[in-house]
């Protein structure tokens, strides 16, 4: 608390001291002086400041265009592989079909053989029927008269 009171004191002690010295003609020419160099320094700080908020704004504009073309890159690489997938997908898709009517038109060649040979079977067998059926006809037709020549012996 002391040294608050030391502080304040010094405080108004200068301003007493600062206007005594500007009501003097010399003093005021001195305070003049001094006001100068102050605004003098002032304003180069301030031109430094501006320079060298230029300077960083300049670096973060150069990273942000970077940083731009890196997301554009990337974009235009996701696009790529995107498509490359995409023709790939479609390549599969058409060798998948390719295969499928392969496979089909296997199956229906396999199953038309299969019935031209289930047909020429039944054919075969139908031929080989009728052949025997003949031959039955035949033998019975040879067995019944062979049996009415033989009835007709034993009557006479």
């Amino acid at each position: 608390m002391k040294n608050v009171l030391w502080f304040l004191l010094g405080v108004i002690g200068g301003f007493v001291v600062a206007h005594l010295v500007n009501k003097d003609p010399r003093g005021h020419e001195l305070l003049a002086e001094v006001d100068a160099r102050i605004g003098e320094f002032t304003d180069r700080m301030s031109d430094a400041y501006r320079e060298q908020e230029a300077r960083f704004a300049g670096v973060v504009d150069a990273a942000k265009s970077a940083a731009s073309d890196v997301v554009d890159a990337a974009g235009g690489a996701f696009a790529a592989a995107q498509g490359a997938a995409s023709d790939a997908l479609g390549s599969a898709k058409g060798a998948a079909s390719d295969a499928l009517d392969s496979a089909q038109d296997a199956a229906a060649n396999s199953l038309a053989s299969a019935q031209d040979a289930a047909s020429d079977a039944l054919d075969s067998a139908q031929g080989a029927a009728s052949d025997a059926l003949d031959s039955a006809d035949v033998a019975a037709s040879d067995t019944a008269d062979a049996a009415d020549d033989a009835a007709q012996k034993t009557i006479d």
